[in-house]
Formats: C-alpha cells, sequence, structure tokens
C-alpha cells in the first residue's frame, strides 16, 4: 500500500539555518494497517506526513501509493487519494462556506469520473445528510448554515466526514484531536476508530498521547532525530505498557524521552 525507502529532507541547506527533518526514513504500511506515530517535538512526525501528502518534495529516496510512484507527484493530485486532518480544526475546511458546499468540494474533489465543477445531485446530496446523521452531531438539519458557525469540534468531524467522503487509499491524521477539550476530543478518536474501521482505510495517525498510540490501531512508531527507532505490531505490540514503550525508546536512541506534553499526557 505505502511504500516509503530511504527518504531523506534538510531544510535550508547550507545555511545557518540548516535543519535535517527526516534522515534515510523506510516505511511500508499493508492495506488496512492503522500506525499510530509518538515522539518529541521535532522528532520528524509531521515532516513525515508532510511529505507522504506532498507539502514538499524529499531530497532523496522514493515514495509509492498502492504500487504508483508518487514522490515527485504535486500535492494536489495527492489529495485526490490521500484524506489529511491537521490540529487546527479551523484548517480543512472554508468557514463561509456552507456544510453541503463544502461536502461537495471534497466529494467532486475525490470522486472518480467527476470534473471539478460538476453540478451536485439531489441523490448526493441525500448522501451527504446520510453520512452527517453518523455524526451523531445533527450536522444534518444545518446543512446550509456556514462551516464558520461549528464549534472545533464539529468542524473537525466534519473535516474527517469530508477526508473520507470518498474513500481515500491513504488517511494522515496529524494530532488532530489535540486541540479538542477531552470530550470532545473523546468522540472525535471514536468517530475516527469507527470510520477507520468500517471502510478499511489504511492510516497513519500521529499523536502525543502513548496510551493511544498503544491502544488505536495494529502498529506503534516512534520517532527521534527524523528517523523511526521503533516499529511494534502483534503480539508485541499487544502486551506492551506505555513504560515499556519509554524503556524500548531508551534502549533505540540512548537518552530518555523528556518531552513534557506526552509523559504527562493520559
Amino acid at each position: 500500500m505505502l511504500n516509503i525507502v530511504d527518504i531523506s529532507k534538510t531544510f535550508n541547506p547550507g545555511t545557518i539555518n540548516e535543519k535535517t527533518a527526516l534522515s534515510h526514513v523506510s516505511l511500508h504500511l499493508r492495506p488496512g494497517d492503522f500506525a499510530s506515530i509518538i515522539g518529541s517535538n521535532g522528532a520528524g512526525k509531521s515532516t513525515l506526513l508532510n511529505a507522504i501528502a506532498g507539502s514538499f518534495y524529499v531530497d532523496s529516496g522514493s515514495i509509492a501509493l498502492d504500487g504508483k510512484d508518487i514522490t515527485f507527484t504535486p500535492d494536489h493530485k495527492r489529495s485526490r487519494v490521500i484524506g489529511r486532518l491537521f490540529q487546527d480544526p479551523l484548517r480543512g475546511t472554508a468557514p463561509s462556506m456552507t456544510i453541503e458546499e463544502n461536502l461537495a468540494l471534497a466529494y467532486l474533489r475525490s470522486a472518480q469520473g467527476k470534473a471539478p465543477f460538476s453540478r451536485i445531485t439531489k441523490k448526493d446530496k441525500e448522501f451527504f445528510a446520510e453520512k452527517l446523521k453518523l455524526l451523531g452531531m445533527g450536522l444534518e438539519d444545518r446543512m446550509r448554515q456556514p462551516v464558520g458557525l461549528l464549534s472545533g469540534g464539529q468542524r473537525q468531524a466534519l473535516t474527517l466526514l469530508m477526508a473520507t467522503l470518498v474513500t481515500p487509499k491513504l488517511l494522515l491524521l496529524d494530532e488532530h484531536t489535540a486541540a479538542l477539550d477531552p470530550g470532545t476530543a473523546e468522540k472525535v478518536l471514536e468517530l475516527t476508530r469507527t470510520i477507520i474501521a468500517e471502510n478499511q482505510i489504511t492510516c497513519l495517525m500521529v499523536t502525543h498521547n502513548m496510551r493511544q498510540a498503544l491502544e488505536l490501531g495494529n502498529r506503534t512508531l516512534m520517532m527521534a532525530d527524523g528517523n523511526i527507532v521503533l516499529d511494534v505490531s502483534g503480539q508485541e505490540r499487544a502486551g506492551m505498557t506505555v513504560d515499556d514503550l519509554l524503556r524500548r525508546f531508551k534502549a533505540g536512541t540512548g537518552k530518555d524521552l523528556d518531552n513534557d506534553r506526552i509523559l504527562l499526557s493520559d
């Protein structure tokens, strides 16, 4: 499904601000894999997602999705098959447009065989309402309201729906519940789990919560200094605790994990 081979990325090379963000990273996700990534700030987690999404081109190495090399495919073309959510609920939607219009944009961008400016039919609108109803937030009755009137949790749930309205080949989640209050975050996380499971979506999720990284999906990755230093799954992962993760991180890097946000997360 996703095959990343030996990719590296250095920003501002040859200057005092030179920063190697990814260093010879390789990763293979099988169809249906749901992998969580954890690591300190600057470890390379979001940079890895940006590389996959095409926010920039890597300096070396290759990225293939579903057997197709996308290393130098522009981000707008990748977005047709890659769904993405960010930490900020304000990203991913157009606030001045209605819920229906936002869903229409996402649907037409991703749906195969439809031009970007095709007309939305009555059947399409009924489909949008059915999907909105599954969120359990009453948004199906507010389809003509501007998205800017929604709460952060409602917007993030809507963005999740937009990203998966047409099942993507890959879903990238970049701490998509971190900016929400605990109750809302749990609801959005449960929606995420349900949508991924029902549609068997291959997913890569960045989180700062080590418990979530062990409980969600079927793989846990840890990153440090632009590298993947731990990749566990199966029976090995099933018996792991947060303390085990911390010990394995130290064994892999030679240093303790010292990020308070991660260490203090529930």
